[in-house]
Parts: C-alpha cells; sequence; structure tokens
C-alpha cells in the first residue's frame, strides 16, 4: 500500500478530509523549501504537492508562473527538486509527497532514471500535466512498477469516457480541475463541482481531489462538503508573496492552518 492510499484511508476512517498544499520547490529561495515543506505539515497538510519549476507552465496561471521564474533563476532543475524531497525524508517519513510539473524536465532526465531517482527520494506519487493518458501507458507501468503513484488531472469539460480512460491508468487520487482556466482562477463553479463529482465517482474508487481557484478557507469548506481532497497552491504562494522577507515560511504556515481548521470544524 501507497503512503497516498494509507494516508486517505486513515483520513476516511476519521471522517476528515484531505489538504493538499502546492508550493513550488525553490520558491522563494532553495533554502526555504525543505522548512516550508515541514511548516506545511505542522499546519495541517496530509499531503504535499511539491512544482517543478518549468518555464513555460501552461496549465498555470500568473502567481505559479512568477513561482516557477522566481525558482529557476536561482538555478532549481529536477535533480534540485529530487534533493529537497531528500532533505524532506530525513526527518519525515509519512507524509505523502507528489511532484507536479511538465513532461519536458522528465523527458531531458530519461524516464527511467527519473522514476528510480524519484523512488530513491522518497516521491509517492507523480502529476505530469502534460502526459495525457492514451500515451503514457508505458510511463504508468513505469511509476507503478516502483511503488509510486500517478495522478491524473481531469477536467470540467472531461467526457465520461475520457473519466473511464483516466481511471483506468490513475492510482493514488484523481485531481479534479474545477474551473476552465489556469490554476488561481477566481470563478470556481460549486454548482459544477457538484455535479461532477458522481460522475467521477461511477468510474472509479480513487479519492477525487479539487484544486484551481479555491482562495480561501469559505471555498475550501465548500468544496471540502463535495470532494475527498482540497488543493490549494497560488494563495499559499500569494501569502508568501506578500509576507516580510524572511518570514514566508510562517505566513504561508499560518494561512494554511486556517484552511485546515474550516476542513475540520463540525
Amino acid at each position: 500500500m501507497s503512503r497516498i492510499q494509507a494516508t486517505f484511508e486513515q483520513l476516511a476512517r476519521s471522517h476528515r478530509k484531505a489538504l493538499i498544499p502546492f508550493v513550488t520547490a525553490g520558491d522563494p529561495e532553495p533554502g526555504m523549501t525543505v522548512p516550508l515543506m515541514h511548516a506545511l505539515v505542522e499546519a495541517g497538510a496530509d499531503v504535499i504537492e511539491l512544482g517543478v519549476p518549468f518555464s513555460d507552465p501552461m496549465a498555470d496561471g500568473p502567481v505559479v508562473q512568477r513561482a516557477s521564474d522566481r525558482a529557476l533563476r536561482h538555478g532549481v532543475g529536477l535533480d534540485g527538486v529530487l534533493g529537497f524531497v531528500r532533505g524532506f525524508r530525513a526527518t519525515n517519513k509519512a507524509t505523502p509527497v507528489v511532484l507536479m510539473g511538465y513532461a519536458n524536465p522528465i523527458e531531458a532526465m530519461g524516464a527511467e532514471r527519473f522514476v528510480e531517482e524519484a523512488q530513491q527520494a522518497g516521491v509517492d506519487g507523480v502529476l505530469v500535466v502534460d502526459y495525457p493518458p492514451e500515451e503514457c501507458e508505458s510511463f504508468a507501468g513505469l511509476v507503478r512498477s516502483h511503488g509510486m503513484d500517478l495522478i491524473f488531472l481531469l477536467a470540467p469539460t472531461s467526457s465520461d469516457a475520457r473519466i473511464a480512460q483516466v481511471s483506468r491508468l490513475a492510482s493514488g487520487y484523481l485531481y479534479y480541475v474545477s474551473l476552465k482556466g489556469v490554476t488561481g482562477a477566481g470563478h470556481l463553479d460549486l454548482t459544477e463541482v457538484a455535479e461532477k463529482i458522481p460522475r467521477i465517482r461511477r468510474e472509479t474508487k480513487l479519492p477525487v481531489g479539487v484544486g484551481f481557484g479555491i482562495r480561501d478557507a469559505a471555498t475550501a469548506k465548500a468544496v471540502a462538503a463535495l470532494a475527498d481532497a482540497v488543493v490549494i497552491g497560488s494563495a499559499i504562494i500569494q501569502q508568501m508573496e506578500a509576507a516580510p522577507a524572511g518570514e514566508q515560511v510562517l505566513y504561508a504556515s499560518r494561512f494554511l492552518q486556517g484552511i485546515r481548521a474550516a476542513l475540520d470544524a463540525k
């Protein structure tokens, strides 16, 4: 059983919803990444999505684009991201870590080397935005053979056939993009989410997380009533951008504590 599966099963037994923060590795500067990961766990994170910096993050809005730009200016690449995971694992063996990014860095490293080194570093799951299911059968098998989960995105425009296709390959959880847009957009349609989640559940027994457009405790709580997990990224990065120098980790963790409290409130 993967760490991701074990985490969701434990949360289900406790009647709690998963809180999954996304942060970009190396942002705001490399020395903060591992302390930030630990602080997010202390603040209530159940799984951490760690973004791999990329120069053309097509699914991301301006907030995550800026985070990638800052990390790239510090020279953070895929090797560095795996180093952050190793550093995190030195003292945290329990919290699942999912790498979220794009195909180019993986292709540049080589898929087999990436999967082997990710497993050795302590990565639990991989989400590659631009690996469609029909083009990554072999990659999915490679990831699974190394005991990791391959996570896919679903969108409001995903057909039932597409949901079924993704569900056949995916493991860990499914990530439902709650809007027709990029990360951080502000037009979250809860009615559409409420309609789509049951359609996804008809095709899979995997937990369903919802992200893109979740900005505060109120929207997080509303989404948690419909899904198994809440994914929040741009709002955390904005907190760090607004923080005084040296206090980015504190601002991020305080913000996430508020989200956790909202999810756990009766």
